[in-house]
């Protein structure tokens, strides 16, 4: 696959921040719906999250030393320590802030699972990439 080096869950950073952020892809409509409904929950329980839209702001992927294509497939969340986590990884950070989501971001994270997870989480982005790509959403 063309970004198997991303697949790293946490790639450190060198400057920490102070607060999570969320890098996504709002073009893609299937995308901007869970960050919707992510972003939702994490504003009920006040976590300190900023958003990020690279489709609306393409330069901001140097953010998180990748490439942009890769931000558009696949989730990124920079935590307050600096650490980057992509795809099936970046949901599990997510879901470890909200406190309803917590158990769930545990059940996730369990040896065995999470290959199985990041797997089909993968997966379906690609084939989400390309479909968005056909329909010409960028």
């Amino acid at each position: 696959m063309r970004f198997a080096a991303y697949d790293v869950a946490h790639a450190a950073r060198d400057a920490p921040m102070s607060k999570t952020r969320v890098y996504y892809n709002s073009a893609c409509p299937v995308c901007d719906a869970g960050i919707r409904h992510q972003r939702g929950k994490l504003e009920g329980c006040g976590a300190d999250v900023e958003w990020v839209d690279v489709h609306a702001t393409n330069e901001a992927a140097a953010e998180v030393a990748t490439d942009l294509e890769l931000v558009r497939e696949r989730l990124h969340v920079r935590d307050a320590a600096g650490n980057v986590h992509v795809g099936w990884d970046a949901f599990v950070e997510l879901w470890s802030q909200t406190p309803s989501q917590r158990a769930l971001a545990a059940v996730a994270r369990a040896p065995g699972l999470r290959s199985v997870f990041r797997w089909s989480y993968n997966g379906f982005a690609a084939l989400l990439y390309r479909w968005n790509r056909w329909h010409r959403r960028w």
